[in-house]
């Protein structure tokens, strides 16, 4: 099974592509998508969405997993750029024909630490324990895809165990 995390942003997408072969997770790929905030917003839309399009030919995932979209009322603005970036990135996903599933941040952080309310470091260092890695996965990004895409992994090996 190959299963593409993402951390879905308007200026810095992360994605963490793992392959599970029995009860070994493995990293195939990570890294960043990235668009201009000096360009106009449907400028970075279509930017991103041709390079997520890319993406999801190249690495042929056979699911996509996101984490849930949530905003502090006190950041609207955020939220609603961040559902964009999400709108493009499921577009994508959906022309590829992979199926996108969603996560909360407590289930992510709970199917990693046990805890719901794990910070941010706290998840990177479990990302690398999960892993194997030799290093933290940077940037944060990177560390959040590999985290809701881990968490997909946990969710489809337990439904396989029942």
């Amino acid at each position: 099974m190959r299963v593409l995390g993402i951390d879905p942003g308007l200026q810095v997408t992360g994605y963490g592509l793992l392959a599970v072969r029995g009860a070994r997770v493995s990293v195939v790929e990570a890294g960043v998508l990235r668009t201009s905030e000096r360009d106009p917003l449907e400028a970075r839309l279509h930017r991103l969405h041709g390079l997520a399009r890319g993406l999801f030919h190249e690495l042929a995932p056979e699911a996509i997993a996101v984490e849930n979209l949530y905003s502090h009322y006190r950041h609207p603005v955020t939220a609603i750029l961040m559902g964009h970036a999400r709108g493009v990135l499921f577009l994508a996903a959906a022309e590829a024909g992979v199926p996108v599933v969603s996560y909360g941040a407590t289930r992510i952080k709970k199917s990693l630490t046990g805890a719901g309310h794990a910070s941010k470091a706290q998840m990177q260092r479990m990302v690398q324990s999960a892993l194997g890695l030799k290093t933290l996965p940077e940037p944060p990004d990177v560390a959040d895809a590999l985290a809701v895409a881990l968490c997909h992994c946990n969710v489809v090996v337990r439904q396989t165990w029942k």
